[in-house]
């Protein structure tokens, strides 16, 4: 096992900060190149690492291709980057992959789009609560502002009990273990570090593609070197690929929708039905409880933590027909572990770890976790998704198109995902179902609808601490 430079890692991708319960992103637009790097360097010993375990505060740091051009930064080391970094995350070929169409057209978007200011760099501020985290934010503004930084675009993010998102169901459970790390849990959730974390061998016993310097800027004094021989300066060692969407959740919609499927024969709601379909749909209970352990009702261990539940998701032996979570559910979908295609449990996990994420999420809007008779937020609700990896294409672009938004998928010819890959206007002569395969015959629930309206989004490079310093040189 590679030994992790834990304290040069930002701790975000690691940590998570379940403990810091309030949080605001804000995107900043440069105006002056010399006054931002500054600000980056008075803040940079402040950024939290893996090592940190802050009491009180967190402090993390993106930057998209824009900021480093920016900052300054020569296009040939740009282009060292991923072509997905450099690209950017609403090119004609990303949106069909992401399925950003009609009202999620990037269009459409309040950032990050064509028709949006350039965001450059995110700040993530995290606190116990609200009052400690803008306390320790208006300290930041004033000095990003006098840096001539504009502030683009933000929002407060809120964790709400047992860690459950807007819909209704607890959220953040099976996460991969990068190895080297102080995490346990079930061994096929160990991941070699390089697929998260660049500098490190992946899950192909490979260094990743990392961005090294063509022609060398500012003072590379500090920076490693290319751990492929060229001889030439390595800046993405320690840092990672950040994909950042707001993603705005109808939880009226949904919920609605779900009781109409199963109301009574009088009309009245049927609560328990209601339940069981959306449960179905995301391939767990509002709990977390895993569908293939607790078929017929959620137990309602909602006082149970992640690790517990981990253990249970596991589809070959216990599942193996889709009888109890359908194939084309949210988390089968998204993470098939030992049941990847026609593949025995050994090959699956191997298959799966190979495209893997990180995931993170911080909820904005009332603090509502919608359920069958609960589901009409006082504002907009939604959740700032975030997620790490090394690869873009090869993990959160290969998990969106290939295993999410596919139609295709399995047994399965109409039934794109349920939660995240529904048009919001079908492309015609298509249809949009929901398979639960059933004996003697499946049952389909047809004319699906989404839910889920992307707003904005961005990718990023989340640099290690070492990289942040040098780039307040170039």
């Amino acid at each position: 096992m590679e030994t992790l430079d834990l304290h040069d890692i930002q701790g975000y991708i690691v940590r998570g900060y379940k403990h810091m319960k309030f949080s605001r992103y804000v995107l900043l637009h440069i105006t002056d190149a010399t006054a931002a790097k500054k600000f980056i360097g008075d803040i940079a010993d402040s950024i939290t690492n893996v090592t940190h375990f802050p009491k009180t505060n967190c402090l993390n740091i993106a930057f998209t291709a824009a900021g480093l051009r920016a900052l300054g930064m020569k296009e040939s080391n740009i282009s060292n980057f991923s072509r997905e970094f450099s690209e950017g995350m609403t090119t004609p070929h990303r949106q069909r992959l992401l399925a950003d169409f009609d009202s999620s057209d990037p269009q459409k978007w309040r950032w990050g789009g064509p028709n949006n200011t350039e965001p450059h760099l995110l700040l993530m501020v995290f606190g116990t609560d609200e009052p400690t985290t803008l306390s320790y934010y208006t300290q930041l503004e004033q000095q990003f502002t006098a840096a001539g930084m504009k502030d683009i675009f933000q929002i407060d993010g809120l964790t709400l009990k047992f860690n459950k998102e807007h819909f209704g169901f607890r959220d953040g459970i099976s996460q991969p273990i990068i190895k080297g790390t102080d995490r346990n849990g079930p061994p096929e959730d160990y991941v070699n570090a390089g697929e998260f974390i660049m500098g490190y061998k992946n899950e192909y016993n490979v260094y990743p593609d990392t961005p090294i310097l063509e022609e060398n800027q500012g003072d590379v004094s500090a920076l490693p070197l290319d751990p492929m021989g060229t001889g030439k300066k390595d800046i993405g060692r320690n840092g990672s690929y950040m994909v950042l969407r707001q993603l705005q959740q109808d939880v009226e919609g949904y919920w609605t929708f779900m009781n109409e499927r199963t109301k009574n024969e009088d009309g009245s709601v049927n609560v328990a039905e209601s339940n069981k379909l959306a449960s179905k749909m995301m391939g767990r209970w509002p709990s977390g409880a895993p569908l293939v352990r607790f078929p017929d009702k959620d137990p309602c261990g909602e006082d149970k933590d992640d690790d517990y539940y981990t253990k249970f998701f596991n589809y070959q032996d216990n599942d193996k027909d889709g009888l109890k979570c359908p194939f084309g559910s949210h988390i089968r979908r998204t993470n098939p572990r030992d049941n990847f295609e026609d593949n025995g449990q050994k090959q699956s996990w191997k298959l799966t770890r190979r495209h893997r994420v990180i995931r993170r999420a911080r909820l904005y809007g009332c603090p509502i976790a919608g359920s069958p008779t609960n589901f009409i937020p006082e504002t907009e609700v939604g959740l700032m998704f975030t997620c790490f990896n090394s690869d873009i294409s090869r993990q959160f672009e290969f998990i969106s198109y290939t295993w999410a938004n596919y139609p295709k998928f399995l047994q399965l010819y109409n039934d794109p995902d349920p939660v995240t890959g529904i048009r919001e206007v079908p492309v015609p002569g298509t249809e949009q179902n929901f398979t639960i395969p059933d004996t003697p015959v499946n049952k389909y629930i047809t004319g699906m609808k989404s839910f889920i309206t992307t707003r904005g989004g961005a990718y990023l490079f989340f640099p290690s601490i070492t990289t942040i310093n040098y780039l307040t040189t170039i």
